[in-house]
């Protein structure tokens, strides 16, 4: 065999799984589609996933890059605001963590894992496999010459992110329970002098007519920012225009971002995605796991993929070394229910903040501070905390409180 362990794809997910399982003595292989350094996005972490990258080796990396400190999220949303220290929450842990430009972090942890032992076939397109044999998985790639090889291992991960590889080979796709949206973003030379902007938090607003929409601003340390702006299927081609000037004028909408955006540079095309959303039958089968984005992807409204991306990879690796020493695994109750406990409560609170009820939450004026510390955990990623009340039975706890709190 080529591998113990074949990973698709070279993402937050693909680089801690190969880490975790070569501390454990594993020969891994990663087969990535892209050469890095390239363009992803999701660039604003939280907190909990320092705790991932702390298990992989991989947080002096990710330090010694000089990205921009974060320590919570604020939000806008006409004359409103709240802000969200994540130093200050209920659950244990980090507190603070980084804003990344996803090139830059994605290609820090693939070097790691290239460090560590780990070698990564970049331009590497998956185009077929075959989990018939137990035991040995096999996996066809074409390089970027077009030349055809198949790889052996005794199991393979997934961690292709949005390309989703093995949900679409072998037909384990199904429709997302989350209504399609489209995300409209760039980046950009910020210039923001503005006094009270806190570049330490990502900034979230809405737009002032119409809720459902929202925007990111993620401060980045070199003067740039992400932006973006996430509406409604078919709301941006009604509104038509070249993407970089409809997002321009959608920013101005809201207005702390017209505020902050006075002087900033529009200076890189923009790009839009959408349909993101998906789900799928399982997470595991015969010989394989799907990792983070590749198995489901929510939303991007509370940068929750790659925390669920790193869970993903911390829960795999232990079961997938004692699958190849030949133990017992429940890969339903001890991989698939046990990453689906935090994806649900993330998936509650997604949907209360497009019907309103979450926001009603966070621009609450006489929140009490133990609450507050509560919904701060859930924003800083510690989704899988049992100890949170806020994550147990989220959606009635949110519909209960949100009926004590005045209408935006």
């Amino acid at each position: 065999m080529d591998a113990d362990v074949l990973i698709i794809g070279a993402g937050p997910s693909g680089s801690v799984a190969a880490s975790l399982l070569k501390q454990r003595g594993r020969r891994v292989v990663i087969l990535e589609k892209e050469r890095f350094p390239r363009f992803s996005i999701g660039e604003s972490l939280l907190p909990q996933c320092m705790e991932f990258l702390q298990e992989a080796g991989m947080l002096d990396a990710v330090a010694a890059e000089g990205f921009q400190h974060k320590n919570g999220a604020a939000f806008s949303c006409g004359g409103r605001r709240a802000e969200f220290d994540f130093r200050e929450k209920f659950s244990a842990g980090p507190g603070t963590t980084y804003q990344v430009p996803r090139a830059r972090f994605d290609h820090a942890l693939a070097e790691a894992a290239e460090a560590g032992g780990v070698p990564i076939h970049y331009r590497h397109s998956i185009v077929a496999a075959d989990f018939s044999v137990p035991g040995r998985a096999r996996l066809t790639s074409v390089d970027a010459e077009g030349a055809q090889r198949d790889w052996t291992a005794a199991m393979v991960l997934d961690a292709s992110g949005f390309g989703r590889v093995l949900p679409r080979l072998l037909d384990l796709e199904t429709p997302s329970s989350l209504s399609p949206r489209q995300a409209l973003f760039t980046h950009i030379e910020d210039r923001i002098a503005v006094a009270d902007y806190d570049r330490d938090k990502i900034l979230i607003a809405i737009h002032p007519q119409h809720h459902e929409i929202w925007y990111w601003l993620i401060p980045f340390s070199n003067g740039r920012s992400s932006l973006g702006v996430v509406a409604p299927q078919g709301f941006l081609d009604q509104r038509g225009g070249e993407p970089l000037a409809l997002l321009r004028q959608i920013a101005s909408e809201e207005p702390r971002l017209a505020e902050l955006l006075a002087d900033s540079r529009f200076d890189t095309p923009a790009n839009r995605i959408g349909g993101y959303s998906a789900n799928v039958k399982s997470l595991y089968g015969q010989g394989y796991a799907l990792l983070g984005n590749a198995g489901e992807f929510l939303d991007p409204v509370f940068s929750s993929g790659v925390t669920i991306a790193l869970k993903s990879a911390s829960l795999a690796a232990p079961l997938v070394e004692r699958q190849l020493q030949g133990l017992p695994v429940d890969w339903q109750v001890e991989y698939e229910q046990a990453l689906r406990k935090g994806i649900e409560v993330f998936r509650a609170y997604v949907e209360a903040w497009y019907d309103g009820r979450f926001q009603r939450l966070i621009f609450e004026e006489n929140q009490l501070a133990s609450v507050k510390a509560m919904i701060s955990s859930i924003l800083a990623g510690y989704a899988w905390d049992e100890a949170n009340p806020m994550t147990q039975r989220s959606a009635k706890k949110i519909e209960a409180m949100a009926e004590m709190c005045l209408p935006l």
